[in-house]
């Protein structure tokens, strides 16, 4: 996986006029008008059902809805489809503008491909799941960035990227329970699409998190011991800073810390109200 996304990367940077400028802007505006003529013609035939993949259809000569399936909405609910649309929008501009128009072509060219490959095998295929991969992608690039939940809350692209990424294990866990291999399979080739493109950062991430692991717990150790050394070298735990005696040369003598001193200095009974306090 490391060599394919390499020679994506390799291929990208010898052909940076390659792809489709501003492909998010298409996307997005093939599917509003879509969803509106689907609103228009809602009491007749959907204009998403001439357009979604079929493949005994396209078998039939309806070839182009091997790509106008691209443009099939997102359900029927407004407020969620124009939210839907404005993450889109946001996270596709912002992929682009870090990547460039080649590598953004690539992966959703790369993941619509895969798309149509499980859709010639189960029957249909869509693009829901590769637009969720999307926010991953977006997460992985920009973990710190911060949305508003329910237009309210404070939340870092990170955490949810969490939350999309449990919500697909959980339609995928869905589809396998009810046999769904089309469901479950467009799930597998969207995640296999981002693990092609982010393989190497996540396995970064990996390794750094486990060498801080093994850091912290060497030097957990290494003070562990270090402190045992020191105890072990002095037989005593409480010194007087003024007459020098230790609670074990007398151990019934009682030692105090003075809290007008500056630091920690302890004191016996006998010089714990009777000594020049340190300021320094």
């Amino acid at each position: 996986m490391n060599k394919l996304n390499a020679w994506i990367d390799r291929f990208c940077y010898q052909h940076p006029r390659f792809g489709i400028p501003n492909l998010i802007y298409y996307l997005l505006g093939g599917k509003v008008i879509v969803y509106l003529l689907d609103m228009i013609t809602y009491s007749g035939v959907a204009v998403s059902s001439l357009l979604e993949f079929d493949r005994s259809l396209i078998l039939q000569g309806q070839i182009w809805r091997v790509i106008t399936f691209l443009f099939t909405s997102w359900g029927e609910n407004v407020f969620f489809f124009i939210l839907a649309m404005y993450f889109l929008w946001f996270i596709g501009t912002s992929l682009e503008r870090e990547w460039g128009t080649a590598k953004f072509t690539c992966y959703y060219g790369l993941g619509a491909l895969l798309a149509v490959v499980v859709g010639f095998c189960a029957g249909s295929a869509s693009t829901g799941y590769l637009d969720m991969s999307l926010f991953l992608a977006f997460a992985t690039l920009y973990p710190d960035t911060q949305f508003l939940l329910f237009f309210i809350i404070p939340v870092k692209a990170k955490w949810l990227a969490w939350i999309d990424g449990g919500l697909m294990a959980i339609y995928f866990l869905r589809n396998l329970i009810a046999m769904n291999w089309f469901g479950a399979a467009l799930i597998m080739v969207a995640i296999l699409n981002y693990l092609i493109f982010f393989w190497p950062e996540l396995m970064y991430h990996v390794k750094r998190m486990r060498g801080q692991a093994k850091y912290s717990q060497r030097s957990n150790v290494i003070q562990f011991k270090k402190a045992a050394r020191d105890l072990k070298k002095r037989d005593y735990i409480h010194k007087c800073d003024v007459c020098g005696r230790t609670d074990a040369d007398y151990p019934d003598l009682e030692f105090r810390y003075c809290s007008k001193c500056a630091g920690y200095h302890c004191y016996c009974i006998d010089h714990i109200n009777n000594h020049e306090h340190i300021t320094e």
